[in-house]
């Protein structure tokens, strides 16, 4: 049973999420707390040493944010809301849960933790003075209004974990090495969390309700070419610093919720159908790694 849980327990959550979306998004205020304790568990196995700032880290950087500029450029003249919603699904920050996914791939939760701390606080910068330039829609939002609403958002969740995990170390060593040793919670908060999520975007999706039907495909679509070449690409860069499963995380899988509020408050609302089908098509990616990493294990134990 539990070897059928480790390798289909994220798509089971997702198809819950779907099923039963109306009861389950009601439970949305519980994610925040999921990532934080999902976090602490993982970031017990990183220490203050490995989170730092390297080249592979800056050419992610790159890519994201003239990489969002050069879809923006490329898409306009097909459709400005297409070219919107494409954008933002690579201006997007890394997702706090990104460096728990590394762990259970098996790659570099420091270098992930680095690049996810980073990316979301620079998009705080960022984010309200070229959205509102792209946008174009006269947002009332100040710049000061945006930056506290993305790191009180943000911030917390990726920083105080980790604060928690080096006091821990600390104060109970022994308490430390138990946590440390228990990393399977994690990847059971992490589905729990989907499933909220899922719920949440099922939700979301459900009522936009916009009859614009040819131009939501082409959205759907859009995100789903993205979020492919962004974990692909990713595991490119990361490859040749060694660190493929960190390059995949770190490009790849986003920060939707931030996303959907970013694309609300500046740019056309149904661009923000973009990064809210990107949190589908980026957990089927994470459910194939890990079905593949669990599949490629038994084999290995198997011939062994």
């Amino acid at each position: 049973m539990k070897r059928f849980l480790d390798k289909y327990l994220l798509l089971i959550a997702m198809v819950i999420g779907i099923g039963f979306y109306r009861p389950l998004s009601v439970l949305s205020f519980l994610t925040p707390f999921l990532l934080s304790t999902m976090l602490f568990i993982t970031y017990t196995r990183v220490s203050w040493h490995d989170i730092r700032l390297t080249k592979f880290h800056y050419i992610l950087l790159g890519i994201q944010y003239v990489g969002s500029a050069a879809v923006y450029l490329v898409l306009r003249p097909l459709n400005e809301i297409l070219a919107q919603s494409a954008m933002i699904c690579v201006l997007a920050p890394t997702a706090t849960s990104a460096p728990v996914v590394a762990g259970l791939l098996g790659g570099s939760i420091s270098a992930v933790a680095a690049y996810s701390m980073i990316s979301n606080l620079l998009v705080a910068f960022i984010a309200p003075l070229f959205l509102s330039v792209v946008g174009q829609t006269g947002s009332e939002v100040s710049f000061a209004v945006s930056f506290w609403y993305i790191f009180k958002k943000v911030m917390p969740v990726l920083i105080l974990p980790f604060v928690c995990a080096l006091l821990l170390r600390k104060v109970s060593y022994k308490a430390y090495k138990k946590v440390q040793s228990a990393q399977i919670v994690s990847f059971y908060l992490w589905a729990i969390a989907i499933t909220i999520v899922i719920a949440g975007v099922t939700r979301f999706v459900v009522e936009q309700n916009t009859g614009s039907y040819t131009l939501e495909i082409f959205i759907a679509l859009a995100s789903l070419m993205i979020c492919i070449l962004q974990f692909v690409s990713g595991r490119k860069i990361g490859a040749a610093f060694g660190r493929a499963v960190a390059g995949g995380q770190s490009l790849g899988q986003k920060n939707t919720i931030l996303a959907i509020w970013l694309t609300q408050t500046y740019l056309h609302p149904l661009a923000s159908l973009g990064p809210g089908l990107y949190v589908l098509w980026q957990n089927l990616v994470n459910s194939y790694q890990i079905w593949l990493k669990k599949h490629q294990e038994e084999k290995a134990a198997s011939s062994s």
